[in-house]
């Protein structure tokens, strides 16, 4: 098996800042993560590798500096890695960043298994890893709560918030991960001397390397933008509840939460 684990480098959400007069976000001084869901994606893939032997390939869309989630990866456990990269996909929404991505999984071929994290804590949109099963036309299996491989096809727990769903699907397939997948494993000496001494290369790939056309990436091919962020302001207000007796003060009670529409 040969499986295909998107990961997003992220700055870690706990730590960002907003500049109240611009409204941008404040990157100095915050450090940069894997994206959680990602990592459980990853840990799901390295699971199937120690049980099946499977190959375990990286792939990250961003910056040059997003080597370094790659790395983390390696260390994990993956095999191989790839940086998609190149000042083309700068300003990319999720449709672009589907269209990317979808495009450098073609470029690397053979692959039986995409797993991606089902959300990114800098967006919240889970968008991006079902358009790349639309762009790429195999089937997807969002929401993955447990995993199994059965030879050639997978038993998939799909979780929803109205009950959980068995699906047997064959292979290829796209799924996304949540939290409750399982428990991300850390580096290990070893997988850190093979991320960090030079043994596995981080492959390269840019705009001339992969088949897309170029009117559908990038800020101006990007059918979405975002204009302003800002911290939501939060507020406090109580009231006591006055009666004489607890029945009183109960009868108030829910005259005030019907008025509200609360009950």
């Amino acid at each position: 098996m040969k499986i295909i684990v998107c990961v997003k480098q992220v700055p870690d959400t706990n730590e960002v800042r907003i500049n109240q007069e611009t409204g941008t976000l404040i990157r100095e001084g915050v450090p940069s993560i894997i994206n959680p869901d990602d990592k459980n994606a990853l840990e799901a893939a390295l699971v199937l590798k120690d049980e099946t032997g499977a190959k375990v390939s990286v792939v990250s869309m961003g910056p040059p500096q997003a080597t370094d989630a790659l790395k983390e990866a390696i260390a994990m456990g993956a095999d191989h890695a790839y940086l998609v990269s190149d000042r083309a996909f700068g300003g990319s929404d999720t449709w672009a960043t589907a269209t990317i991505l979808a495009a450098a999984i073609e470029k690397i071929g053979d692959y039986d298994l995409i797993l991606c994290g089902r959300q990114a804590i800098d967006g919240d949109t889970a968008q991006v890893g079902p358009e790349i099963a639309e762009f790429l036309g195999i089937p997807q299996i969002t929401y993955a709560k447990h995993i199994e491989c059965d030879g050639e096809s997978l038993n998939v727990t799909r979780f929803t918030e109205t009950g959980d769903y068995k699906i047997r699907t064959k292979l290829p397939v796209l799924l996304t991960a949540i939290k409750e997948l399982n428990e991300p494993r850390f580096p290990t000496v070893q997988g850190i001397f093979r991320a960090y001494d030079g043994d596995v290369e981080i492959n390269m790939l840019g705009l001339s390397d992969l088949n897309v056309d170029q009117t559908q990436i990038g800020l101006k091919g990007s059918p979405t933008n975002v204009y302003r962020s800002f911290v939501p302001v939060k507020s406090k207000q109580s009231e006591i509840i006055e009666g004489n007796t607890d029945s009183e003060k109960a009868e108030t009670l829910i005259e005030k939460l019907l008025q509200a529409n609360l009950i």
